[in-house]
């Protein structure tokens, strides 16, 4: 026969896991409607540097067939807008039943960062980057370039944070495409990789970037991560600033850049806080994997699926 303190004591205990268990019914729906309801699933065209030039349509049909809504232009060999011009390519996304959300362009004109060699495509072989319109020479035209083709963002990609000068004339920069941005009707943000989180002269760049502008960010949460930095954490000091997120995953040793859902990243955990982010649109992206449809193929899957099952 149970007595009165364990009866207290076993509905008690009851109650708690009830609780608990409620909660986390609570959380799981809540980032599975997050995904659903809100947000569609993106892709950043960065994936596919290697070979979209080769078939810009035929790519494109290839990301709209797996499913992918929304899409995120990069840099193009073939220059502009994979040869388009904005109102032409924003067409073409359409017609394919996606829509154009956001553009990267670069802060500066590309350069290797000291020690950091050529970067390679899959097979091992040196990219050769051509010249591009970065903010630092070419603001107001790629400023008009978004505004033309009628896109809600425009994303500084990288920009020079190796030393304090260079960070302050791209906070300069920054600052003035913000203001242009602003004036054209486009959200300006930037995007991260793992070196911003990484001490320069006593000072943190990402830090700088945060308190010396009022610009909304693109969080890359994988290079975060592999920056030492908890993205979740980031959020709750900086609601509302990340309305743009880049999800990819990575390995145990932050090595190697893997299809999400099959590396070490909790994206269950990170999608639960995107409220508190801001966050808007996010977008798949894997740096010219091997097989990019396969990659690509692989984290649509894993979103839809496992995201919101």
């Amino acid at each position: 026969m149970i007595n009165r303190r364990k009866f207290i004591g076993a509905s008690a205990l009851s109650a708690i896991g009830s609780t608990l268990i409620s909660k986390g019914r609570a959380m799981s729906v809540l980032y599975r409607s997050l995904l659903k309801e809100n947000h569609a699933v993106g892709l950043q065209l960065f994936t596919f540097f290697n070979v979209i030039d080769d078939d810009v349509n035929g790519t494109l049909k290839k990301i709209a067939d797996i499913g992918y809504k929304e899409i995120e232009s990069a840099f193009s060999k073939r220059g502009g807008l994979y040869g388009f011009k904005p109102k032409d390519f924003a067409s073409l996304i359409n017609g394919l039943g996606m829509s154009w959300k956001s553009h990267h362009v670069l802060g500066a004109p590309f350069k290797l960062r000291p020690g950091a060699k050529m970067p390679t495509d899959a097979n091992g072989n040196p990219i050769k980057i051509p010249a591009l319109p970065n903010l630092r020479d070419n603001m107001q035209e790629l400023v008009d370039q978004a505004s033309e083709g009628g896109i809600p963002y425009l994303v500084c990609a990288n920009t020079p944070t190796d030393t304090l000068d260079e960070i302050k004339a791209s906070i300069e920069t920054l600052n003035k495409t913000d203001e242009a941005c602003h004036k054209a009707g486009i959200t300006f943000c930037y995007h991260n990789h793992d070196m911003e989180f990484h001490e320069v002269e006593g000072k943190i760049p990402y830090d700088l970037i945060l308190t010396e502008t009022k610009l909304k960010m693109e969080l890359d949460l994988a290079w975060a991560v592999k920056g030492g930095k908890d993205p979740v954490e980031l959020f709750k000091q900086n609601p509302g600033r990340f309305p743009l997120w880049h999800v990819k995953d990575l390995d145990a040793e932050r090595k190697t850049i893997l299809p999400i859902g099959s590396g070490t990243i909790d994206y269950k955990r990170i999608f639960t806080a995107s409220s508190t982010a801001g966050m808007q649109h996010f977008f798949v992206e894997h740096d010219m994997p091997k097989d990019a449809f396969a990659s690509i193929k692989a984290s649509y899957d894993y979103i839809t699926g496992t995201l919101k099952a």
